[in-house]
């Protein structure tokens, strides 16, 4: 196995889960009980702005009553003290849990509840209360704001900027992930072809088990935490074998 010196990780709904956020199921064609169409698409957004706005205001609210878990402070702490190389996060998630545990630069390539974006002028603001059609860009002053969600359909965020750090790293470590959402789920297959070593932390093996060279399967909230005490005393994977 080459040195690792760049460590990059993904994290799905798997990780907030611990902490009391619902797992979106798109098999059930349900989100939070409405359609997937009415408040997950643009179109949904274009024919009940008012829905679609107290539907992304419901979940942000919710934000104030959940907390960070072990996992995501095992994550913070691996990029505060990893010394060899560079830490990088991808997030699907739209929650703060990871700032809210210490992460720091964390990409949210499916937008983030805390943020609202402007279609007239592009703008994106941080935003910590309720919104809705009359909610005025703080920048160009008009009321054309929506929830800063990537949408089904929609090209997710910072793409440019994960492929860098996919091509790039020696160790790829999945957490909470179901491996069906892309393109997130190419992730860990481009990383594999690349030479880079994957790990996968999970409650099962998820779709796409066979790009990962390890799955670490339960609760992230206790096998992260130990992962990451080994992986920092040792500076390598020696620890999984012992």
């Amino acid at each position: 196995m080459k040195e690792i010196r760049n460590i990059l990780i993904l994290t799905g709904a798997g990780i907030s889960a611990e902490s009391g956020i619902p797992v979106f199921r798109s098999e059930t064609g349900l989100w939070e009980q409405h359609r997937v169409e009415d408040v997950a698409t643009y179109e949904g957004f274009m024919r009940n702005k008012p829905l679609v706005h107290e539907f992304y205001n419901k979940m942000r609210r919710n934000l104030f009553n959940v907390r960070p878990n072990p996992a995501h402070a095992a994550l913070a702490r691996l990029a505060g003290e990893w010394k060899k190389g560079r830490v990088s996060l991808i997030t699907q998630n739209i929650d703060n849990l990871h700032e809210a545990a210490g992460s720091e630069n964390v990409i949210h390539m499916h937008g983030e509840l805390m943020r609202i974006s402007c279609e007239s002028c592009g703008a994106v603001v941080d935003w910590d209360k309720d919104s809705s059609v009359d909610t005025r860009c703080p920048k160009c002053g008009k009321a054309a704001m929506r929830p800063h969600i990537v949408w089904f359909g929609e090209i997710p965020y910072h793409m440019e900027n994960i492929d860098e750090l996919l091509r790039n790293c020696d160790l790829f470590i999945s957490v909470g992930t179901s491996g069906v959402v892309y393109p997130a789920a190419n992730f860990a297959r481009m990383t594999h072809a690349l030479g880079a070593y994957n790990i996968e932390f999970n409650l099962e093996k998820s779709a796409t088990a066979g790009s990962f060279d390890r799955g670490i399967y339960g609760k992230a909230g206790t096998t992260l935490p130990e992962f990451v005490d080994g992986l920092l005393k040792t500076g390598n994977l020696d620890f999984l074998d012992r």
